[in-house]
């Protein structure tokens, strides 16, 4: 455990890192940014543009950029993507009727050559209310060909990884 956490550490250093909160409007970007910055839960309104906040634990700073999430503002999300490291993706897994509309804009993250090197995290928000789709539904019915194609866009950017750098780079960081 002490050697895993020691690898961990050494990725990170004193660096900042960019992480980009994108999710459909009311899916609680904002609400997760704030619970990350002050360890708190505060009541938000919906994001006009964007919330930017530095989210230091420990040595790390992260700086993560909130992108508002209402159809008008999700084409100026492809402004944010340079240098981004990680992207959340929040799903309101309450929403059945939108579920495809957030599919359709991971296959947009995905394929844009700014994240090809990003780490993606799929969050589902909000399954402690009853009426969510359980993880298991998600999987099942509405993202099952999302995380195929997210296993295939990281086995071929892993291919051009290998083409363009020297492998071990790439098995230092991965490597137990």
């Amino acid at each position: 455990m002490g050697l895993l956490l020691s690898k961990l550490w050494s990725l990170f250093g004193n660096e900042e890192h960019k992480i980009v909160i994108v999710g459909l409007d009311n899916a609680g970007k904002t609400t997760i940014l704030y619970q990350f910055l002050m360890n708190e839960v505060v009541t938000t309104s919906p994001t006009i543009g964007s919330n930017v906040e530095e989210v230091i634990w420990k040595n790390i700073h992260f700086i993560m950029w909130d992108l508002g999430g209402q159809q008008s503002l999700r084409a100026a999300w492809t402004t944010y993507y340079t240098n981004t490291e990680f992207v959340i993706l929040v799903i309101d897994s309450t929403d059945r009727e939108r579920l495809s509309v957030t599919r359709e804009e991971l296959y947009r993250m995905l394929g844009h050559e700014d994240l090809t090197n990003a780490a993606v995290l799929v969050y589902a928000n909000k399954q402690d209310v009853k009426v969510s789709v359980n993880i298991s539904c998600l999987f099942s019915i509405n993202f099952t060909q999302i995380f195929y194609t997210f296993f295939f866009y990281i086995n071929k950017n892993y291919e051009k990884y290998k083409m363009n750098q020297n492998l071990h780079n790439w098995e230092k960081y991965t490597s137990n």
